[in-house]
């Protein structure tokens, strides 16, 4: 695509599939449908970045104008659609594992991808919650839906998102911005930012997740979160996590090792 404008345009009108797992464990629930409340549901789909964002474009297209606020999680979500609607509106779901069938490289770097979001979902929440964030609800989706313009690139341009990847791995000082803006003439942060404008996502969410605006305490909440799973999705051996447990000292207001006992309590 040749812009931004072309790469909002483009994923808005593609499909968001979602985990296998996911799709299976709501088909359970349907089956006992009147022993489903918000909190259960929400907290199934909150553990799918793909579920997680499918619902919540959907919930925004769907919102009245009469409301004053928009649901900002996905509990909230359904709380004002409903459950049953819920079960009405997402049947027979489309499956990333079935879209990438024929494409393992492809469908393992969708699972690499998804596995970081819930972790950074993970070290997100444990370190709102150390600060007291007001929004901790909020960061911790803002930290699982991250990367979620990486999750569709590898879903509906897997030959894209193979090249980045490759280029990633022969330049590993590259940044990651640079080389996004060579493969695909746009920024993921950018095109993430768009999409959510694009889908009328709640705008606190919005906020949340502009890392153009990192000296705000819950921006910092989530990009340290996400560069921790990041850096430390291999091995905690990584040259760089030094460097992030020293901003989270600063941010945390905890000593260095004692950062790194949280990090290693939020993994077990």
């Amino acid at each position: 695509m040749p812009d931004l404008q072309a790469w909002t345009a483009w994923f808005a009108a593609a499909q968001i599939p979602v985990r296998s797992d996911t799709a299976e464990a709501i088909e359970a629930l349907r089956e006992n449908e009147d022993a489903v409340d918000a909190n259960l549901l929400g907290e199934l789909i909150a553990t799918d970045p793909l579920m997680t964002l499918k619902l919540m474009a959907h919930a925004s297209a769907r919102r009245s104008a009469r409301q004053l606020t928009d649901p900002e999680t996905v509990t909230a979500a359904l709380v004002m659609m409903g459950i049953s609607p819920f079960f009405r509106d997402f049947r027979e779901q489309a499956l990333a594992e079935d879209h990438l069938a024929g494409n393992p490289l492809a469908l393992a770097g969708l699972q690499e991808v998804v596995s970081r979001g819930r972790r950074a979902a993970d070290f997100a929440l444990a370190f709102a919650v150390h600060r007291l964030d007001d929004d901790t609800p909020v960061i911790h989706q803002a930290a699982l839906l991250h990367d979620f313009a990486e999750m569709l690139l590898w879903v509906h341009a897997p030959t894209l998102a193979l090249r980045m990847q490759a280029e990633r791995d022969a330049h590993p000082c590259r940044r990651s911005a640079d080389i996004q803006r060579e493969l695909l003439n746009v920024e993921l942060g950018e095109l993430q930012q768009s999409l959510m404008r694009h889908w009328r996502l709640p705008e606190l969410l919005i906020r949340v997740s502009d890392d153009k605006h990192a000296d705000h305490p819950s921006i910092r909440t989530v990009l340290l979160a996400v560069r921790v799973a990041r850096h430390s999705a291999r091995s905690w051996d990584n040259p760089a996590l030094p460097d992030d447990i020293a901003e989270l000292s600063d941010l945390l207001q905890l000593s260095p090792a004692a950062v790194s006992d949280l990090l290693a309590d939020i993994e077990r």
